[in-house]
């Protein structure tokens, strides 16, 4: 019983801590510091109880282990699903079409995303290729490629996160 319970204890508090692992990263890379910094405190906080307890125990178990690494697995999964989920990343969508009528950019617009359109030289299409560029809220890009996918199936699209972005039209 007593090695259920430390194993138990193991594996979610390492769940916890690589969650928060991943988050403090997250925050680094956005350059907040500080929020990044406190995470990182009560991170390194639990990993160390953590691994005092496990490596301070009588009980000998490949189980321990198993707990520790299963924690850590487990933590990466939810704090990319937790990442992904609440924090707020802008990022900016290009997509290269040949379907960048009037009608299929308002179309875009009344769903509530600004777009500006540069003309572009392909070499390989047939017709005029346009990319149109569109900066909005992580959270929105399923709904924007739906929009895109209709538009134009084949449409060369390219994400990247956009670390700061000044003026202009956001769907948040």
């Amino acid at each position: 019983m007593e090695l259920l319970f430390l194993c138990l204890k193991i594996f979610f508090a390492r769940i916890i801590d690589v969650t928060l692992a991943t988050l403090r990263t997250v925050y680094s890379v956005k350059g907040k510091t500080l929020l990044a910094g406190v995470i990182g405190f009560i991170e390194a906080t639990i990993w160390f109880i953590v691994v005092k307890e496990a490596l301070n125990t009588d009980i000998e178990s490949v189980f321990i282990v198993i707990s520790y690494a299963a924690g850590f697995a487990t933590g990466s999964v939810l704090g990319t699903f937790v990442s992904k989920k609440f924090v707020n990343s802008l990022i900016k969508v290009e997509v290269i079409t040949t379907n960048a009528t009037t009608e299929n950019i308002e179309k875009i617009r009344k769903e509530g995303f600004g777009v500006s359109i540069v003309d572009t030289i392909d070499n390989i299409s047939e017709g005029d290729s346009k990319m149109l560029i569109i900066t909005l809220n992580s959270r929105h890009l399923e709904e924007l490629k739906e929009i895109i996918k209709e538009i134009d199936p084949h449409a060369f699209i390219v994400v990247n996160e956009s670390k700061i972005v000044q003026n202009g039209f956001i769907k948040k």
